[in-house]
């Protein structure tokens, strides 16, 4: 991938680029883990028979035991641990559709064998999403931190997947200035 470029005017604007077949092969995999993640949350969530009722759905109040999990879908407050299970448990639920809803974008915007993507402006922005939350996920099961140096010793067992990582980070950010430029 060579950056994303900004195509058309108007209501026609499209943002461009192009995907190998291996780039293609990688994010696909890695935006599917995500959302297997997230339906694996909804799975461990019991139905309510109360929300099948009134139509309310509600999530769980507690905070995923798994940490990558647990950074996809935080607290929404850490002052007041009641309030923080009762706003996971009315918002999770809106939060994982939106989530898997950017995800589904990309697994349907993204050719399998790479090649040309064209996105309008609206799916542009769930891309970022979903590469927000491949992110996320890759650089919490890796450890990435601030002070992290850019290549790690060879022994490393994370050493292989940070050129992933700072792949993503590229490809995100080649999104993000093409984005700016659409007013």
């Amino acid at each position: 991938m060579n950056g994303w470029k900004k195509s058309g005017r108007g209501s026609k604007v499209r943002l461009v680029a192009s995907l190998e077949a291996q780039e293609a092969a990688v994010l696909r995999g890695l935006v599917a883990e995500v959302k297997q993640m997230l339906a694996g949350r909804v799975e461990q969530n019991p139905t309510d028979e109360l929300a099948m009722i009134t139509g309310i759905r509600t999530g769980p109040s507690t905070r995923p035991d798994d940490r990558v999990l647990a950074r996809l879908l935080p607290d929404f407050t850490t002052e007041d641990a009641d309030l923080a299970a009762g706003l996971r448990s009315l918002h999770e639920p809106e939060l994982i559709e939106a989530k898997d809803a950017a995800a589904t974008l990309v697994l349907d915007t993204l050719p399998e064998s790479g090649g040309k993507i064209e996105l309008t402006v609206e799916q542009a922005d769930a891309w970022l999403a979903a590469l927000n939350d491949v992110r996320l996920a890759l650089g919490t099961a890796l450890d990435v931190s601030e002070d992290m140096p850019e290549q790690l010793d060879p022994d490393d067992p994370r050493s292989s997947h940070l050129g992933v990582y700072q792949w993503l980070t590229f490809v995100q950010d080649a999104l993000v200035q093409s984005r700016m430029q659409v007013r």
